[in-house]
């Protein structure tokens, strides 16, 4: 048997000298942390998703909108239809002020919707004919036509509509339009418009009115005055004149004016012959009120300084663009306005109230 070997002793080892070491926390309150400090992170991750989802759609939805308002205010189309062709013939003279704020609204839908507009007119019945007929000949998409003078325009429009042309009546004709197979018409009736007159004239207390017509033949301008004389309690005369010669139009007011002392108000049919009422009544020494169917810029200023008692405002501009966007809508969509009825723009009473206001939009040429 052999001898147990010695145990060895292993030499004590001395405890380093310095800071003892942190004890760390407890496995209960080391979990609890964890938990704390992962639920913070995932709110903050929560926010931040959130955030840039709203931050992503904002920027898209603002920037499509933004980009819509830039393409507008610079003639861009908004829309990836074909290129149609939409014609606008009137029966304007030369020099129509009236007509170039329809023209502004024409051509800013068209530039919206991207449509070639074309744009003639000729104050002669036939020859306004003639331009419809080569409208149809150009096969256009869509037209558009005044009926100032309807028995003429009559065979054409129908013809237009035959052709498989829709067509869209404005201004004028609104008794014919729907008769002649046009899809809508889009306008001021003139008969509404008249009356209103009347009875802000009975309001003003006003006794005797000259209805100064500046084209013979023109049916709208004779439905304004008669609707003046449906309401007015006082007396109205009509005063016809050549709207083409403004020299003579303010010699034959002020001779009518020069001989009857009783007239206390001149209508006027077109914002055009309002200022040269105004110095017809001046020359003629006479204190009748200017009072006048339609606006423009020196209108709002008159109605300002008080030289134009009011004005009623069809929204020409409201006419031209509502017309065009109709026809691409149709087109486009299959959309009518109306009803079956005419789409209104007028009539509505501006007064000296109005003018500064209206003023912003009468000098860039949309009022």
């Amino acid at each position: 048997m052999s001898e147990p070997r010695p145990r060895r002793l292993r030499p004590r080892l001395r405890p380093r000298r310095g800071p003892a070491p942190e004890r760390g926390p407890s496995p209960a309150t080391a979990r609890s942390r964890i938990r704390a400090v992962a639920a913070a992170t995932a709110l903050v991750l929560a926010a931040g998703t959130a955030s840039a989802a709203l931050s992503g759609c904002s920027a898209t939805g603002g920037k499509r909108a933004e980009d819509r308002r830039n393409a507008a205010i610079s003639g861009k189309a908004n829309v990836h239809t074909p290129r149609w062709k939409i014609a606008m013939v009137s029966h304007s003279g030369d020099g129509d002020t009236f007509w170039d704020i329809v023209q502004s609204g024409a051509k800013q839908a068209a530039a919206k919707d991207n449509i070639q507009f074309l744009y003639s007119h000729d104050k002669e019945a036939g020859r306004q004919a003639q331009l419809v007929q080569a409208a149809i000949d150009d096969k256009v998409d869509g037209l558009i036509v005044s009926l100032a003078k309807p028995d003429a325009m009559k065979s054409v429009v129908k013809k237009a509509v035959k052709a498989g042309i829709p067509v869209v009546t404005v201004n004028s004709g609104e008794e014919k339009s729907k008769e002649f197979g046009a899809l809508a018409h889009i306008g001021q009736n003139e008969s509404m418009a008249g009356e209103a007159v009347g009875r802000e004239l009975n309001e003003r207390h006003r006794k005797k009115a000259v209805c100064l017509l500046h084209e013979q033949g023109n049916v709208g301008l004779e439905q304004r005055c008669d609707g003046v004389k449906k309401t007015f309690d006082g007396k109205v005369t009509d005063l016809y004149v050549d709207g083409t010669n403004m020299p003579g139009v303010q010699s034959s007011l002020e001779a009518k004016l020069q001989s009857d002392h009783k007239v206390d108000t001149v209508l006027a049919l077109g914002a055009p012959f309002a200022s040269t009422a105004v110095k017809a009544a001046k020359e003629a020494g006479s204190s009748a009120e200017i009072d006048t169917f339609d606006l423009n810029d020196q209108v709002a200023a008159d109605l300002k300084d008080g030289s134009v008692g009011f004005a009623v405002d069809q929204q020409p501009y409201l006419q031209g663009y509502e017309a065009v966007d109709l026809l691409w809508l149709r087109r486009y969509n299959g959309d009518m306005l109306g009803g079956g009825r005419p789409v209104l723009t007028g009539p509505q009473i501006l007064t000296k109230k109005d003018a500064a206001a209206l003023q912003k939009y009468t000098k860039r040429g949309t009022r």
